[in-house]
């Protein structure tokens, strides 16, 4: 499979590698510039795009894991001309004092995927949003496996919620379906999924545990 992914972070470097070692064709993209990936390309092969229009061309399901804030700085165009099929996952989380500032909808409850979806203009799934990056690549596990971690996805297009389900399981972690985009406030920071290390039991009782209600340390301002 092709993937593209926008944002060379920790998640995205985790991802990327593990993406390239079960076999798919990765490329990658950053703010910085094709010459700073040199690492991450020799040691996966991966290949470093030369901007975020080069990753989405051609590929089945892109990634975009950039900062919140830099979400709406992507190109207004970026997925025009792409295949009705492609899947976008997305792995936002809104950090409006220590990175993003006021963000006056997700403040008011919007959850923060579907703030991400208006701005990209194409459907997302929402994943690895609340994972430790080292866990992506340091314990990953077969199927089956008795500690194998489990993620929360959330999306409204159960196809490409279906697609992302089984890549993740590829690389080496079970999932739990988290329901539609309007339910993924119950996988934002601070609620009990969000860091968890757990297998499938766990994560379907923490999803069910959420408060709708945003905590004071990830509002721009305490509530009052």
């Amino acid at each position: 499979m092709q993937i593209g992914i926008i944002g060379a972070g920790q998640i995205g470097g985790a991802l990327a590698r593990r993406l390239a070692a079960v076999g798919h064709s990765v490329s990658i993209v950053n703010s910085r510039g094709p010459h700073t990936l040199g690492e991450l390309v020799a040691e996966t092969g991966v290949t470093a795009a030369a901007s975020a229009a080069d990753v989405v061309r051609g590929a089945r399901v892109v990634v975009v894991t950039v900062p919140l804030k830099a979400v709406p700085d992507l190109p207004s165009d970026l997925f025009a001309g792409a295949d009705d099929d492609l899947v976008v996952i997305e792995t936002h989380n809104y950090y409006p004092r220590e990175r993003d500032g006021l963000i006056s909808e997700i403040e008011d409850g919007l959850p923060e995927s579907r703030w991400v979806e208006r701005h990209l203009g194409r459907p997302v799934v929402k994943v690895f949003n609340g994972t430790y990056a080292e866990d992506i690549t340091a314990r990953a596990r077969p199927a089956g496996a008795p500690d194998r971690l489990a993620v929360p996805v959330a999306g409204d297009d159960e196809a490409a919620k279906r697609v992302v389900r089984d890549l993740v399981d590829e690389i080496g972690f079970d999932t739990v379906d988290a329901g539609g985009l309007d339910d993924s406030w119950r996988q934002q920071p601070d609620t009990p999924v969000y860091g968890l290390r757990g297998g499938v039991d766990a994560v379907v009782k923490a999803l069910a545990e959420a408060d709708r209600e945003r905590p004071a340390a990830f509002r721009a301002h305490p509530a009052g």
